[in-house]
């Protein structure tokens, strides 16, 4: 609705979206599913809108993203670098840097999420 502004279209958006999604997810190691559909629904809605020659005025959403390009590269760099080196850790310390950095949980979160004692937690992530 955000992009497109008409309900009947907004609702074979969706269905188009999630039928590209199951094909094109086998296609690709997707680590970040959540991230990768938000793209994969908001390339799909602009390519209507280009289609139909109509544009949506950048919100302030859109501009702060592509102000922030080099961030967000860089950012999506470190987790492409963080994810290749996460097979090298032990199962305990590979849960708790997950957890961590890239579900932003605090100590305390993990502690109750998997058992381990606070100690073991920051041993884990500092490892």
């Amino acid at each position: 609705m955000k992009y497109l502004k008409n309900e009947e279209a907004a609702k074979d958006a969706v269905q188009q979206i999630f039928l590209k999604a199951i094909t094109e997810l086998g296609k690709y190691r997707v680590v970040y599913v959540k991230s990768w559909l938000y793209m994969v629904a908001r390339n799909h809605c602009l390519m209507q809108l280009r289609d139909r020659n109509t544009y949506v005025p950048v919100d302030e959403e859109l501009a702060a993203e592509w102000n922030n390009k080099d961030e967000i590269l860089d950012r999506e760099q470190s987790l492409v670098m963080l994810e290749s080196v996460l097979d090298e850790l032990n199962e305990a310390q590979k849960t708790c840097v997950i957890l961590f950095y890239l579900h932003k949980k605090s100590y305390q979160e993990i502690v109750d999420h998997t058992g381990y004692n606070l100690s073991q937690v920051k041993s884990h992530i500092q490892n």
